[in-house]
């Protein structure tokens, strides 16, 4: 792929989204989130990118199947596109937090975009590393759960059976598709390090190390937020009964 091409793809895409963004402005609003409507708009477009590329990661390899015995060379111009689809989403809202947070508020995701663009962008410059870029935007598929989840929570359906549901697929599709597939491409790198240069090894280990430690922050954050304490809550109605 020629880096113009690239450039237009992941160029569009940024556009793609912050129109995306504006569109869900004209749409109702609940009361509830009115009173933050930038945080809103900005979770509802990360929906929208994890929906699409959620489904999108795993046609490609029910397309070509063939990447999957070969995440450093095989990739298509249909999984090329997807990681370039991606990084040109990260870039948008790598600027909408900058333009509209402090950074106090917002330094770890602006971190973590950082590093995803950087391990992306060497992927689609360099044409190698797509089928792994992929299998790293499985992770996608819990993030449909996990903004659905934040979006429940500003519509003021915490209490909501709908929650409660979403929290546990949420869950579930969190150690399935981040955690364990995090701790797959950590040993995929291990194992393939005599194919892989050191200026993209470096990369990809400092990359997973940021990744796995942001994960588990995160996954204990859940856990306690929508598990730990609603059980607390519970054993404390149950004394008072």
């Amino acid at each position: 792929m020629e880096l113009s091409s690239v450039i237009l793809t992941t160029g569009s895409s940024a556009a793609l989204f912050k129109l995306a963004n504006a569109g869900i402005g004209r749409l109702h609003i609940p009361e509830s989130a009115s009173r933050n409507v930038w945080k809103w708009r900005n979770i509802s477009t990360s929906f929208v990118h994890s929906f699409i590329t959620a489904i999108w990661a795993v046609l490609c390899f029910f397309r070509h199947p063939q990447m999957a015995e070969d995440l450093i060379e095989t990739y298509s111009v249909f999984s090329h596109s997807l990681v370039s689809l991606s990084i040109g989403y990260f870039i948008y809202d790598f600027l909408d937090m900058v333009c509209n947070q402090k950074l106090i508020q917002c330094w770890e995701l602006l971190f973590h975009h950082v590093v995803v663009i950087t391990c992306f962008g060497l992927s689609v410059v360099s044409c190698r590393y797509v089928g792994f870029s992929v299998v790293a935007l499985l992770v996608e598929i819990n993030s449909v759960f996990l903004h659905l989840r934040q979006i429940l929570r500003m519509a003021s359906m915490a209490a909501s059976t709908l929650y409660r549901v979403n929290s546990i697929i949420n869950l579930g599709t969190y150690v399935v598709f981040r955690i364990n597939t995090l701790a797959w491409m950590t040993r995929w790198l291990v194992l393939n390090r005599d194919k892989i240069p050191l200026l993209a090894y470096t990369l990809g280990s400092v990359g997973m190390a940021i990744m796995t430690v942001m994960n588990i922050i995160l996954f204990c954050r859940l856990l306690r937020s929508d598990f730990l304490k609603s059980s607390t809550r519970e054993a404390k109605k149950e004394k008072e009964m």
